[in-house]
């Protein structure tokens, strides 16, 4: 049985993956499972004893009309060359291995999905079901996302995405996996293959990873805390008498997304200018007169975007800058900050100028760096960056921002 339910189950397989099992076939199309070193090694090993077996499940299965042999030059009984499947009885074979019809299987997915039409109504979840089922429809394979045999794993999914989106209350991840699972473990064995779902049915996402989309909707694998340090005087708590002055911590503080609502700033008439900074090595050295700095940390959560509004509308008069590395990941950074935060920053010591005066320090451009320079060269054709992306592509450098002094 060992052998034949090998050779029957790369037979369907073949049969499920080819035109044949959707009626689109326009030749006369024959499944077969050819015996090669490769596809039955133990048929061609002289030291096994499987030879004769191998022979004898291969004639059982023909005795029974589920296949014909092929005979290598046509000696029967000598070596078998290939096995063909009978289509005219594939539902026998179906019964004989115990085995669901994919077409069933993808009846079943899809009845799953129609199911869940209240809770794919949020963008993600709603465009990947929605993707699910029209690729099951067409016969098209889902693999990559979903198992077709497990129908409760495609509903968990689906749900899970739904339940990130919707999320409004701070959690950390083992909360919130508990409320989407009941256990506390189950969402980060699934972040990974969520995370790729995120990317690829919103543009909100690219760019991020995993960690970074779940803070994007409040669920944190850590408190999450946003650095700042500069010009002015935070209280913290609504009637609290005590405050802080920013410019007597050097290498700054960390606030709380849940203590955010319970700050307030003074002291802000000397801020001139408020500066995103990427990287945590720069925020920690950089100094700045008369400015907030704001460690961004790449692509920013909602509670550090929270931060910047509030800022913002204290004051909108100050210079909003970004700082950050001088290649196509800083600029797409750059580009999201302004998208979503909807405050016009301005890219702060990322130009022409600092590519030339630290060229010591460039390093080349990958070939994956060009292709996605040229996409977004002609996304920015008629923006201020342009220029530099120009620079960049046309001397194949870049520039990481940790590279680049403070002027005394």
């Amino acid at each position: 049985m060992q052998y034949e339910r090998k050779i029957l189950q790369a037979l369907l397989d073949s049969y499920e993956n080819s035109l044949l099992s959707r009626g689109e076939n326009k030749v006369a199309v024959h499944i077969s499972f050819p015996f090669t070193r490769k596809s039955m090694p133990s048929y061609f090993d002289e030291s096994s004893l499987a030879f004769e077996e191998i022979h004898g499940a291969a004639k059982h299965l023909e005795e029974l009309g589920l296949v014909r042999i092929q005979w290598k030059g046509g000696k029967e009984g000598h070596i078998i060359q290939k096995v063909v499947l009978n289509e005219e009885h594939i539902w026998e074979v179906y019964h004989y291995v115990k085995r669901t019809p994919k077409r069933e299987l993808a009846m079943e997915q899809i009845q799953v999905l129609q199911q869940l039409s209240p809770e794919g109504s949020t963008p993600v979840a709603g465009a990947f079901a929605a993707w699910l089922r029209e690729r099951l429809e067409e016969g098209k394979s889902v693999k990559e996302y979903v198992d077709l045999e497990d129908r409760e794993e495609t509903k968990r999914l689906i749900t899970a995405i739904s339940s990130i989106e919707k999320n409004q209350e701070e959690s950390y991840i083992r909360e919130f996996s508990v409320k989407c699972f009941g256990d506390t473990k189950m969402l980060e064995k699934r972040l990974g293959l969520i995370g790729k779902i995120m990317r690829r049915f919103s543009d909100r996402y690219e760019g991020m990873d995993n960690y970074a989309i779940l803070a994007e909707h409040g669920i944190y694998h850590t408190p999450n805390y946003v650095y700042v340090k500069g010009w002015g005087r935070l209280y913290a708590g609504k009637d609290s008498a005590c405050s802080l002055d920013l410019k007597s911590l050097r290498q700054g503080i960390g606030l709380s997304g849940e203590d955010l609502d319970t700050i307030r700033w003074t002291d802000l008439s000397e801020v001139k200018k408020v500066i995103t900074i990427e990287n945590l090595t720069t925020f920690f050295r950089w100094e700045e007169e008369n400015s907030i700095l704001i460690y961004l940390g790449g692509y920013h959560n909602h509670v550090r975007r929270k931060l910047l509004q509030n800022i913002h509308a204290m004051l909108p008069d100050a210079e909003y800058l970004h700082f950050g590395d001088i290649d196509v990941g800083g600029f797409e950074i750059y580009r999201d900050l302004l998208r979503r935060t909807g405050i016009v920053f301005v890219p702060y010591l990322m130009g022409i100028e600092q590519l030339k005066t630290y060229r010591e320090y460039t390093r080349a451009l990958t070939e994956n760096d060009r292709k996605r320079l040229g996409i977004l060269l002609e996304k920015e054709k008629n923006s201020g960056i342009a220029p530099v992306l120009e620079y960049m592509g046309r001397y194949g450098v870049k520039l990481e921002q940790e590279c680049i002094r403070m002027e005394k």
